[in-house]
């Protein structure tokens, strides 16, 4: 009665609890993983950019932004059913192309995004001469973003509809920039996110955010109020302060004079000044990782050579002829002295990946448009446990099972792909009444065969694995002694 009534069912309880604890802690490591890859998705750059936010019966959102993101002109346009003006949009739209000098379409891959798309490859081949570029972007977390307190202070005259079409011209130029003001839990590329604890799912993406806003750094000139409260040692209350010292007083020409920006301290600015940058300031170390305290180890490494240290930024030749243990003193160990000369030899690199766009298929616009068999390239959206989802252009994200992502054996899929990539693709399946796509990134796989790898060590091919159960597989009974229970539960967790 003791083992049935209390022993058996409390260690139940704290076994599964344990197990589901395990899962919750995975769960959010796989979101991490997506969020942070999309963070550091490559950035298209300074270049003027008109948006398309893709609707039907009301209408396709534009808004044109110019390199720095600040809002030249918005517009409402119906190519689509049910007014079908599509030569009054190309009209609309070639104009204020040319006005603005636009280099950039982004699209948003919502509603009618293919049809948007179609749109967009008649105005480039109208205005050949402006050598015009569409990419498809998401736009998960912009209907957020437009309806937050944030946007309506950023843009208090703009309709609420029309932020969205600036955020996806915006997230286009700089995906970190622009995606840092929305909550991260809104932009969706987790596994079982609202199943989790919501208080840890926060604080695991928050530290994300961070890492990733950090390993970039920001322009203290051009950095919005959202992205500097990401810098390690700042909050909201110091980034608007900055934002307000800014526009009082003009751009920052050198770090040291973010200490006159109130509340600003010594200890924050020691903190944070690594990951704060000037651009084309009085210092050229202000446009770099170098930290202000390791100054006058540059200046001593410069003087060494016989060089002014705007000349030695950027010349490889020389920097890694340099032995680091030269320079090391009391203060300044090798790690230091050997991570500095690596920043010098590139000073302000980006760690984020260069800019590529995926072609989507012409004629592929929708799930009845796919043929068994068919190739197509499409861009990763999402990395679970079980596979990878690709984007192909019909509105609804294909599946690549793990067992159909290499012809090697793949224990992680994040060891394969990651959100963001590029890839080339085979329709394996499509079920046009559950909405479902079955991918291959192994382009010799038949269609209509069962897409299963290598899942262990030594079954190759396509033959399905034998599954092989033990006496240790089965679940304990209820009444079983500790031991056989105790197995079970180590069984579970492997």
């Amino acid at each position: 009665w003791t083992w049935k009534v209390k022993l058996y069912t409390h260690l139940e309880t704290d076994l599964f609890g344990e197990l589901r604890e395990g899962a919750e802690d995975e769960a959010i490591m796989v979101f991490a993983r997506n969020l942070h890859d999309l963070l550091l998705a490559a950035p298209a750059g300074p270049r003027a950019t008109l948006a398309l936010d893709p609707g039907l019966r009301t209408g396709c959102k534009v808004a044109v932004v110019d390199a720095t993101g600040k809002v030249l002109d918005t517009a409402t346009v119906y190519p689509h059913a049910p007014r079908n003006d599509w030569d009054g949009t190309l009209m609309t739209l070639a104009k204020l192309c040319a006005k603005h000098k636009v280099d950039l379409i982004s699209i948003g891959n919502g509603t009618a995004s293919r049809e948007t798309d179609k749109l967009a490859a008649d105005l480039i081949k109208q205005l050949p001469s402006l050598k015009l570029t569409k990419v498809m972007v998401s736009e998960a977390g912009a209907s957020v973003y437009s309806a937050s307190e944030l946007a309506a202070k950023e843009f208090p005259d703009l309709d609420v509809s029309l932020r969205g079409a600036v955020s996806i011209a915006r997230r286009l130029q700089d995906p970190l920039a622009e995606l840092v003001k929305i909550d991260p839990k809104s932009i969706g590329v987790g596994q079982y996110q609202h199943d989790v604890s919501q208080l840890k799912l926060a604080r695991g993406l928050d530290a994300v955010v961070e890492d990733c806003v950090n390993a970039v750094g920001v322009d203290v000139n051009t950095a919005s109020v959202a992205l500097l409260a990401r810098i390690s040692g700042l909050n909201t209350t110091l980034a608007q302060n900055i934002v307000a010292h800014r526009d009082a007083h003009g751009a920052f020409k050198t770090r040291a004079a973010l200490k006159k920006v109130p509340r600003l301290g010594d200890k924050t600015f020691e903190q944070a000044a690594g990951f704060l940058r000037v651009m084309n300031g009085d210092n050229p170390l202000d446009a770099s990782a170098v930290h202000p305290e390791t100054y006058p180890l540059v200046e001593r490494i410069a003087a060494n050579t016989g060089r002014d240290i705007r000349s030695l930024i950027g010349d490889a030749g020389t920097l890694k002829r340099l032995d680091p243990k030269q320079f090391t003193d009391e203060q300044f160990g090798l790690t230091t002295v050997s991570d500095i000369l690596v920043e010098l030899e590139k000073p302000g690199r980006d760690p984020r990946p260069e800019f590529k766009t995926a072609e989507f298929q012409e004629g592929v616009e929708s799930l009845k448009d796919l043929k068994l068999g068919m190739q197509l390239e499409g861009v990763v959206t999402n990395v679970t446990n079980f596979g990878a989802f690709v984007d192909i252009g019909v509105h609804q994200d294909g599946l690549v099972h793990i067992s159909a992502l290499s012809e090697k054996f793949v224990k992680d899929p994040y060891e394969v792909v990651k959100a963001g990539d590029i890839v080339r693709v085979k329709v394996m399946e499509v079920d046009i009444p559950r909405n479902r796509v079955a991918l291959s990134m192994r382009m010799g796989d038949t269609p209509g065969e069962k897409v299963e790898g290598p899942r262990n060590g030594g079954n190759k091919g396509n033959t399905p694995r034998t599954e092989r159960h033990s006496s240790q597989d089965k679940p304990a009974p209820a009444n079983a002694g500790m031991a056989a229970l105790f197995a079970n539960a180590k069984n579970m967790r492997k």
